[in-house]
């Protein structure tokens, strides 16, 4: 305890944070369809989205969430990790691996399994003025601190009439793993991204973990990302301005990786690159062009980029791993009732995991989620094709 108390009294006397970093410009370009990646577990291949500029280079995503909480830790003194096994083993995922060696243990702090107790005392650092990253091995894990994030976190800065800010990201693995049964396998965008007072983002490519974690840390709001353990090995191109300590992605803001005329598919974390798959199948087969939309940022939603889109194809499709009852995909298609109904050809649909808790057979398990057949068949079932 006397660790975090001493910096903070301390940090908070500090100067003013620095001013935000505006974001790149960079953009990914068209789908290579020779850009294949594997699933390690289910064998599934995955499109990728080739960044545009010299000096590209290969980055996993765990790669590149290492490296997004190097230059953190590195850029403002505020900023410190806890969590389970975050510092002597290098993070139950490997995505902390080597930053207790270089900044030392005051930065980069093992906890008990007390989910409660050190969420809590890192909200309590945030109150005081410091940066906490507060690691969850699995937001599964978080719901015993539910109580911390979605009161003490989210909504302090309401009932402090302002005044009192809580800088904190909330990062660890969200959704569907392998083999790991009902209790580990749950994806919580739609509960977090219900609450007022979260912002809540769900990385899918090197890019977008970099850039989302690194805008996440910098805001003075409560932040959950909610990554993939399934996408932690994963290899993407980066670009040279992401490669940058300046590059942030700004929250609110989808993006189109793979631009069509005929089909929205909008999808979120693993699941856009099994609907650029399925969309690469529904060109090959029947010659239709989807757009897939990767919506990276689940509160503040980019409803604008959505409804643009389906005023050029005139349907959409929404993809998620999440339950169908009150999902993302459930806010999308009623906001898309709402604010684009004229522009619909067809009544709008949604491919998402099973009503059903995560089955621990294999089998079972496949049935459970979506995968590149299930959103190609549905896509072309929706277009009459």
């Amino acid at each position: 305890m006397s660790r975090i108390l001493r910096p903070a009294a301390r940090l908070t006397r500090a100067a003013a944070p620095r001013a935000p970093i505006a974001p790149s410009t960079s953009t990914l370009a068209q789908v290579s369809r020779a850009a294949l990646a594997r699933n390690a577990y289910y064998g599934a291949s995955q499109t990728r989205a080739y960044a545009d500029g010299s000096g590209v280079k290969e980055y996993t995503v765990r790669d590149a969430l290492n490296e997004a909480l190097a230059e953190e830790l590195e850029a403002n003194p505020k900023v410190f990790i806890l969590g389970e096994e975050v510092a002597q083993y290098n993070g139950a995922y490997k995505v902390t691996k080597g930053l207790l060696d270089r900044f030392g243990e005051k930065r980069v702090i093992d906890t008990p399994i007390t989910e409660s107790g050190f969420t809590g005392l890192a909200v309590g650092a945030a109150l005081s003025g410091l940066h906490p990253v507060c690691e969850f091995m699995t937001f599964n894990f978080a719901m015993q601190a539910i109580d911390q994030v979605v009161n003490s976190a989210a909504k302090t800065l309401y009932m402090s009439g302002g005044i009192q800010p809580c800088n904190i990201t909330f990062r660890g693995p969200n959704g569907f793993a392998a083999g790991v049964a009902a209790q580990h396998s749950q994806d919580y965008s739609a509960w977090y991204g219900s609450i007022p007072g979260l912002k809540v983002v769900s990385p899918w490519s090197a890019e977008d973990a970099k850039g989302l974690l690194k805008a996440a840390i910098r805001d003075p709001n409560p932040v959950c990302v909610l990554e993939n353990e399934l996408m932690y090995g994963q290899s993407f191109p980066m670009s040279e301005a992401a490669q940058k300590d300046d590059f942030v992605i700004p929250f609110g803001k989808a993006k189109i990786e793979r631009a069509g005329k005929d089909l929205t598919i909008v999808s979120l974390s693993r699941c856009v690159g099994q609907a650029l798959v399925a969309a690469e199948g529904l060109k090959k087969k029947y010659g239709v062009e989807a757009e897939v939309i990767n919506l990276r940022s689940v509160k503040p939603l980019d409803v604008e980029t959505i409804i643009q889109s389906i005023k050029k194809t005139h349907r959409l499709m929404v993809v998620e791993s999440g339950y169908p009852m009150f999902g993302v995909s459930a806010e999308i298609l009623a906001l898309s009732m709402e604010y684009a109904f004229d522009y619909l050809d067809a009544p709008a649909q949604r491919v998402t995991g099973a009503e059903v808790p995560t089955p621990y057979a294999q089998k079972l398990e496949e049935m459970s989620f979506p995968t590149e057949q299930l959103i190609e068949d549905h896509a072309a079932k929706l277009l009459r094709v």
